[in-house]
């Protein structure tokens, strides 16, 4: 089936572009060619609508009451469908610090979701976001289960899943600079994350295979003092040295100065967003369980925001990528208005991330590409998801 969208404002790596026609056969993008010269096919009218590639979620957790690490098929799909509606296309499903065997479950579950995921987003491989952390970073992670990223730690856990796309780790942990050098051999992404770490040391895992920055300001170091002097912190290695990094824009884990700076220091193609959803996403305020039901532990969600049981820090996010996109673009917009962020807010969710998880089909409007297609209003209301070309 040949479908063909018009009327629309596309979203291209070349900015924002009208009177055309996307034309797509096959699940794929087959062309962009002037809207006069647009062949027969199933019309899809934006009605004015931006026509975007759909949304990257690096960083998600689950949501409408369930946890990757649930470790069932449902707590993969019902996620997947949901986020889907807001414009989520793809996404790597994240674990949280867990033991051994929750791991195990959690991706057993994973292999049996994947042939039935045919109408939410397109898994892209796990994420592991620990266990190979510092006890002094740890936030809403368990710190009882945190180990050393030594071989017979982490040996198992790549042997086992090559379905592993990513893991998060404090760089200044024992064993955690052979950690990044075997990731960047295998071609998995190291990433620093709950870390007390120098500057000096984040740099010198950026020299050993460390490539991107978790959350960025979240569980993370910065400038401290001790004595009389000042040291530089993992946030500081983050702007000085070339690593992507990541941010949770959901208008709660950063202020918008905050985000205008990092979209003015790093640009649009070294920042991802993501969402950081866990199982609250969705769900009204109340006691979860984050991880499994089983060995998790509880947060509390008050008036949107998720937080540890002591009020003392934040405990991931209930955000969906459609919210991300519209606070990005706000921030970095300002008194232009919403709509004029759009376009790079669009990017750090699009192309940025299929570069760093290594999907040169995904992100972009283009020839060749995978037809994940949303449309879209200037407030960044999802109206049409389309996934390979099927209507979500």
């Amino acid at each position: 089936m040949t479908l063909v969208f018009t009327g629309g404002r596309f979203l291209l790596p070349e900015g924002v572009r009208t009177g055309l026609a996307l034309v797509v056969r096959d699940g794929r993008i087959d062309a962009l060619i002037p809207e006069a010269d647009a062949p027969e096919g199933l019309r899809v009218d934006a009605g004015g609508q931006f026509v975007s590639p759909g949304f990257i979620d690096m960083h998600v957790h689950g949501g409408w009451g369930h946890d990757f690490l649930d470790g069932t098929v449902e707590a993969y799909l019902e996620p997947a469908r949901q986020h889907a509606l807001h414009g989520t296309t793809t996404m790597a499903p994240s674990l949280a610090t867990a033991s051994y065997p929750d791991y195990e479950r959690a991706v057993r579950a994973y292999r049996e979701a994947l042939p039935l995921n045919v109408s939410g987003a397109w898994f892209a491989g796990i994420h592991f976001e620990g266990p190979f952390f510092s006890a002094a970073k740890a936030g809403a992670q368990d710190a009882a289960l945190l180990k050393l990223p030594l071989p017979e730690n982490y040996l198992p856990l790549l042997e086992a899943y090559p379905e592993i796309v990513r893991i998060s780790a404090a760089p200044e942990v024992e064993g955690a600079m052979g950690l990044g050098e075997e990731l960047q051999r295998r071609g998995i992404i190291a990433a620093v994350a709950h870390t007390d770490a120098s500057c000096a040391v984040c740099e010198e895992a950026f020299r050993h295979g460390y490539s991107l920055m978790t959350h960025f300001y979240c569980a993370m170091s910065t400038v401290s003092k001790r004595g009389y002097s000042r040291y530089a912190g993992a946030v500081e290695a983050g702007y000085l040295q070339d690593f992507d990094i990541e941010v949770i824009a959901d208008g709660v884990h950063l202020p918008d100065d905050l985000l205008r700076m990092v979209y003015r220091l790093k640009g649009p193609d070294r920042v991802v967003l993501c969402t950081d959803s866990i199982r609250a996403t969705g769900l009204p305020d109340g006691e979860y369980i984050q991880g499994s039901l089983e060995n998790g532990l509880k947060f509390i969600v008050e008036n949107g925001v998720a937080l540890r049981p002591d009020r003392g820090g934040l405990a991931g996010s209930v955000a969906t990528t459609d919210r991300l996109v519209r606070t990005m673009a706000r921030a970095i917009a300002g008194s232009a208005g919403l709509a004029a962020g759009i376009p790079d807010a669009v990017r750090m969710m699009t192309a940025t991330p299929a570069r760093i998880l290594g999907l040169p089909a995904k992100g972009r409007l283009a020839p060749g590409c995978d037809a994940d297609i949303i449309l879209f209003d200037d407030t960044v209301a999802v109206s049409r998801v389309f996934i390979g070309g099927k209507e979500i």
